[in-house]
């Protein structure tokens, strides 16, 4: 996998950026974590959702990957609701095929 797997036509200019930023930070792990985030939800979020998405973009790879995986706590500062949509879209019962 490469990148985004949505099409971002029909997204305006401020979620295309987002979006192109979630598929291309550096780690390719966080990439992965991101990256399919935005893919399902970059068009449903709020303007607010937007901001503080774009806070956690801001983030390195390196911390963002320890707070998704219990490694790092999370700052208060970072403990958004959309931090928790996030990690709770990588919150799965059993293994996933990828």
């Amino acid at each position: 996998m490469s990148g985004s797997q949505i099409s971002s036509a029909a997204l305006d200019v401020r979620r295309r950026q987002i979006l192109f930023r979630s598929w291309h930070r550096g780690m390719r792990e966080t990439d992965l974590l991101i990256g399919r985030f935005a893919d399902a939800e970059i068009a449903r979020l709020n303007e607010s959702e937007l901001a503080a998405f774009e806070g956690l973009l801001e983030v390195s790879d390196r911390d963002i990957f320890g707070w998704l995986t219990g490694e790092l706590q999370v700052p208060p500062a970072y403990d958004t609701a959309v931090f928790r949509k996030l990690k709770l879209f990588h919150s799965h019962a059993k293994r996933l095929d990828l």
